[in-house]
C-alpha cells in the first residue's frame, strides 16, 4: 500500500497496515507531521453532536489506550471540562452525557461550586458544566513521528522529501518520476484535491497561542458548551473557548475557524477575537507571556465527516481525510477502518456514514 501523506492519519495508517504484514511505502514531502497535525491541539475527545462522529471517535479513543504509558506521546489524561455559561447550556448536560454512556464514555454533570472547586480561575458567574475525566491530550507531530518509526521497523519503506504528482493505474508517479505500484491510500489532508478532485474538501484555518509556563494554573482542558457549533457551524469566521494545559506547564489557547482562507498568514483581527473570547472565560490569561502564535489549515469536508474508504470510480485508490479538527482524536480508528476494509474484513464500527461515495462529484477514468 501507498501512502501518501505522513500527517497522524496517514501515519497511523501505515502503522497499521505494516503492522499486518503489508508491504507499505510512506510518501511525504515535507516533515513528518508538518502539516494540519502541527498545527492541532492534540486533544484527544469525543464529539457527541454527530452519531457517527462520535461512533469513530469512541473507537478512537478506546485505541488511544495503547499510548498512555508512551513517553513519545507526551499523554496526559487531564480530561475535558465543559463548561456552561447559564442555565440554558447547562440544561444540555443530560443529554449530552446519556449520549456519551450510549457510547461506552463516563462524564458526570457538575454544578457551579464543583466547576469553582475543579478551576478555581474561571470568571464569577458561571452555571456549571460537564467532566469528563478519562480524556487526554497528546503532541501529535511526535505521535506521528511515532507512528512512522513503528512502520518502518515494521517493514515499510519512507520516500521523505518526495512528492505524489499523479495517480497511475496501478500505483504513482513521484516527482522524481519514480514510479511505485500498488494500492493507494490518499491521506494527503488539504491537498488531498490535488489528486482526488472528486472530492469536495476545502481548507479551514485556525490559530493557536502558547504561553510560557504556569504548572498548576488549570488542570483540564478547558472548553465552552457552544464549542461544537463553532467547530460544525458554516460562518465564515467562528471563535471558541477552548484552552488546554499542556505537560510542560504551558497553556496552549484556541480556538478559531475561517473558510475561504488559503495560506497560514496570522489574521490579527481573528486572533484578537479568539483571545478575548479565551479572556472572557479564563480571565488570568490576560497576566501570561504568549511565546509562541501559529496557524494550520484543517482539511473540511461540506458534511463535516471525514472520507474513509475505496474512492468510486478509481481501481484500487482509497483515502482517509477531510477529519478537520478530529484528525488527532479519530486517527487510530480511521487506520482501522481503512486497514480492516482493504483486507476485507468487517471494520469495528460502522464504515458507511464515511463513505467516499457519498460526496463523488465527478466519476474519474
Amino acid at each position: 500500500m501507498i501512502v501518501v501523506g505522513a500527517g497522524i492519519v496517514g501515519a497511523a495508517c501505515a502503522e497499521a497496515a505494516a503492522c499486518e504484514g503489508l508491504r507499505v511505502a510512506i510518501v511525504e514531502p515535507g516533515p513528518i507531521g508538518g502539516g494540519s497535525t502541527a498545527a492541532a491541539m492534540g486533544h484527544l475527545v469525543a464529539m457527541d453532536d454527530d452519531p457517527a462522529e462520535l461512533a469513530l471517535s469512541a473507537y478512537s479513543l478506546r485505541l488511544w489506550e495503547r499510548f498512555a504509558q508512551l513517553s513519545e506521546a507526551e499523554f496526559s489524561r487531564c480530561g475535558t471540562l465543559w463548561v456552561a455559561r447559564d442555565a440554558r447550556e447547562l440544561a444540555a448536560v443530560p443529554a449530552k452525557i446519556a449520549r456519551l454512556a450510549a457510547a461506552g464514555l463516563h462524564a458526570d454533570a457538575i454544578d457551579a461550586s464543583q466547576l469553582y472547586a475543579l478551576e478555581p480561575q474561571l470568571v464569577a458567574g458561571l452555571a456549571g458544566g460537564m467532566l469528563v475525566p478519562g480524556e487526554a491530550v497528546v503532541y501529535p507531530p511526535r505521535v506521528a513521528r511515532h507512528l512512522v518509526s513503528l512502520a518502518c521497523k515494521a517493514g515499510a519503506q519512507l520516500f521523505a522529501g518526495r512528492k505524489v504528482e499523479q495517480l497511475q493505474a496501478q500505483g504513482v508517479r513521484l516527482d522524481d518520476g519514480q514510479l511505485l505500484a500498488g494500492p493507494v491510500l490518499v491521506a494527503s489532508g488539504v491537498a488531498l484535491p490535488q489528486l482526488l478532485p472528486e472530492l469536495a474538501l476545502r481548507p479551514r484555518k485556525g490559530h493557536l497561542v502558547i504561553t510560557d509556563r504556569h504548572p498548576g494554573l488549570i488542570r483540564h482542558q478547558l472548553l465552552e458548551l457552544g464549542y461544537a457549533d463553532s467547530a460544525h457551524g458554516a460562518d465564515a469566521t467562528s471563535v471558541a473557548f477552548n484552552v488546554q494545559p499542556r505537560p510542560t506547564g504551558q497553556i496552549l489557547i484556541g480556538s478559531s475557524r475561517q473558510f475561504g482562507e488559503h495560506d497560514r498568514a496570522l489574521s490579527l483581527p481573528v486572533l484578537q477575537q479568539m483571545l478575548q473570547r479565551a479572556f472572557a472565560y479564563l480571565p488570568v490569561l490576560r497576566e501570561l507571556q504568549a511565546i509562541r502564535v501559529w496557524t494550520g489549515l484543517r482539511p473540511a469536508t461540506p458534511d463535516g465527516r471525514p472520507y474513509l474508504g475505496a474512492v468510486p470510480g478509481r481501481r484500487d485508490v482509497w483515502v482517509a481525510a477531510g477529519h478537520e479538527g478530529l484528525g488527532v482524536t479519530t486517527a487510530l480508528g480511521s487506520a482501522r477502518v481503512i486497514v480492516d476494509s482493504l483486507l476485507g474484513r468487517t471494520p469495528a464500527i460502522d464504515p458507511s456514514p464515511y463513505a467516499p461515495a457519498r460526496a463523488v462529484h465527478g466519476a474519474a477514468a
